[in-house]
């Protein structure tokens, strides 16, 4: 970020984000908390990698909720190209205009089609959250195309000229790990893992996320979402997974409170697990073991 750039957001406080946080139901750790608050004062992306549903993405919703912005979203797939991400001439309408005799340019602002890339950088005041999600999925010429965006927030038009931001958008790139990203982009952003959650901070998600829930209730479904994550699944069940679940529980049960039964646990999976071969893991043995360990969490919170 050049001299005349400036950030939006140099006077946050740590109190600021963990209010914003607090409001938007957003458990962070404190080292989330640090890391994001650094990515606001200093005007740097921030690269967030980590298991599916870790609320990598979620993370960004909550910034751009919190601070009253526009969230940009730029979905990034295989294949994504410049045009996708940036920019495109909207050649129909140039067609036209050229057919109608029109002698301006036809290389103006009013053929411009802005893509998630230009409009964040230019977003208005506040300027928006920019969410480059799942940036592993893209190929590697996708991420230079991004280190000229993330060195100075600008793109380069060639008929237009250089359009840069006069306020850099909030920065929010997150990866699966599923492909390792290049040094040279690494070197842009400020890092941040987000691991499974702990049985603890799980409950306290549910607690705010699915408040319908009774309590008890919630601290078994968190026992055998952490149980479950020692097994060798395909995709291991992310917060986001334990929330749809609890919430699937809720709207079921109502307001009862008793132990959730194996009939229950068994009929419900499909909210939790998104594979075939893991719903089929949790055969009579495991299902035993969830149970047991559900009993275990509901002594453990009403002792």
């Amino acid at each position: 970020m050049t001299d005349r750039q400036t950030t939006a957001f140099s006077d946050v406080t740590d109190e600021r984000l963990r209010t914003l946080f607090d409001e938007e139901s957003y458990v962070a750790d404190g080292d989330v908390v640090t890391t994001v608050l650094l990515a606001l004062r200093l005007g740097k992306p921030l690269l967030v990698e980590g298991e599916p549903g870790a609320g990598k993405t979620e993370l960004a919703k909550v910034l751009a909720a919190g601070f009253d912005t526009e969230l940009v979203r730029l979905q990034c797939y295989e294949g994504l190209t410049a045009e996708s991400a940036l920019y495109e001439w909207n050649y129909t309408k140039q067609l036209l205009a050229v057919q109608s005799g029109d002698d301006a340019s036809v290389f103006a602002e009013e053929y411009l089609l802005e893509r998630p890339l230009l409009r964040a950088l230019r977003g208005g005041s506040p300027p928006p959250v920019l969410l480059i999600d799942e940036v592993d999925r893209a190929d590697e010429e996708f991420e230079a195309l991004l280190l000229e965006v993330l060195s100075d927030y600008q793109v380069s038009v060639p008929e237009l000229g250089t359009i840069r931001a006069e306020t850099p958008p909030i920065v929010v790139i997150t990866s699966n790990r599923t492909r390792a990203l290049s040094d040279a982009l690494k070197r842009r952003c400020l890092f941040l893992h987000v691991s499974p959650p702990s049985f603890e901070k799980e409950r306290a998600i549910l607690a705010r996320k699915v408040p319908e829930l009774d309590g008890v209730v919630a601290a078994e479904l968190c026992a055998m979402a952490e149980r479950l994550r020692e097994e060798p699944l395909r995709k291991p069940p992310g917060a986001a997974e334990t929330i749809d679940w609890a919430r699937a529980v809720a709207t079921l049960r109502a307001e009862d409170d008793e132990p959730l039964t194996p009939e229950e646990v068994h009929e419900t999976l499909g909210c939790l697990l998104k594979e075939v071969e893991d719903v089929e893991r949790v055969d009579d043995s495991l299902l035993e073991t969830l149970i047991e360990a559900a009993a275990e969490a509901r002594v453990e919170v009403t002792s």
